[in-house]
Formats: C-alpha cells, structure tokens, sequence
C-alpha cells in the first residue's frame, strides 16, 4: 500500500464524513458545470478522489446513471456506499490510485474536487494527466477545483499544489479548451473559510 493510500484510509478510518474540511452537503457548483457539459443523462460521468462526497447522491437523484466514484479508500468508497444504501449498486465504486490506475473504458464528464491539487511532483500530475488523456471521450468534459491561488497551502496535513484555469490549462496540454471557471469561498464545518477554483474543459475534436 501506498504511503499516499495510507493516509487516506486513515483519515477515512478516524474521521465521520462531516469532520474533513472538504465536506459540502450540497455540492452545487459541481453539479452545475456538469449539467452544463452534458444535460444529456445517458452520459457516463467519473468523480475522482470522489471518495465519501455527496456528489454521487446529487448525480443519482438528477437522474444520472452512469457514474463511476474512483478514491484511494476503500474507506472512503464504503462510507459512500452505506450512506446511499440500495442506489449504490448503481454506481461503479473504483478504488485505484488516479495516478497509476488503467481506465478500463471512456466517460464523456471527468470531475475532480480537491484531489488533483494534492499532487504536488510534477511526474505525478503528468501520471494523471495521461490516465485523464485516455479516460475522457472525444469532445468530454474535464472538471477539476483545486485550491485557489489565495487558497490553504495545506490540507489534511500535507501540502497542496494551488492552481488557477491557466496553470491548469498548462497541465492538461493544447488538447483541452478551457470553456469556464469559477471561484468559490468555501466554508468547512468548523466556519473558516477556504478559497477554491472550479475549471471546466472540454476534448478538442
């Protein structure tokens, strides 16, 4: 097991869904730019480092129906899955490492909340980057909300890589067109505040 994975099943392990800093009961951003992308809900849709987010219950009850949740934690995956109870068979739970998983297939939405920006090494977000390349369907739709640049330089106790929509648009490479961005002030359960970015692309061709 990976020291990263270690973490995150220990975290998962040691800590209800409400006390994480990350925790949102109602993810309306995300839920936004993905109707958005494709109001189309025969769409597949993949949450990474989906972990125990209540976007999945958000997707299920919109009317989606092919998504897939892919976390480090088995943990996390299975707090989701007690939490939506029978739905949860509905939805494809993946718990792989984003940077070294092998995508099995294609999803026409690829979203990412706050997992992205814990890859600090820059081989690590190249890793992601070409599972991303090989996962999204031509002409889908990358998602990715990270810390703002006026954001935490630390969460859950390791340090984050901030980004803004062109340090984001560098990563992904000329092959994604970045179609909008938003900023969100984020209040976590203990009322301090942090700062995020939401960026949404779309596959050229």
């Amino acid at each position: 097991m990976s020291d990263r994975t270690t973490h995150w099943q220990n975290v998962y392990a040691t800590k209800g869904e409400t006390e994480v800093s990350w925790f949102q009961d109602n993810p309306a951003i995300s839920l936004e730019m993905i109707r958005a992308a494709s109001p189309d809900h025969t769409v597949g849709i993949i949450d990474i480092g989906g972990g125990a987010s209540r976007l999945v219950d958000a997707l299920l009850q919109d009317g989606y129906r092919d998504i897939a949740v892919l976390d480090l934690s088995a943990n996390a995956l299975d707090a989701a899955k007690t939490r939506i109870g029978t739905a949860a068979s509905a939805v494809d739970w993946i718990v792989a490492d984003a940077t070294s998983w092998r995508p099995a297939r294609t999803w026409d939405v690829w979203h990412d909340r706050a997992a992205f920006h814990f890859l600090t090494d820059p081989h690590d977000r190249a890793a992601y980057v070409e599972r991303l390349r090989s996962a999204v369907a031509p002409s889908g739709h990358v998602i990715i909300a990270t810390f703002a640049p006026d954001g935490p330089e630390k969460c859950s106790g390791l340090p984050v890589q901030r980004h803004d929509s062109a340090s984001l648009s560098s990563e992904l490479g000329p092959g994604f067109e970045l179609v909008e961005t938003r900023s969100e002030t984020h209040q976590t359960p203990w009322q301090s505040t942090q700062a995020f970015q939401f960026s949404r692309f779309r596959r050229r061709g």
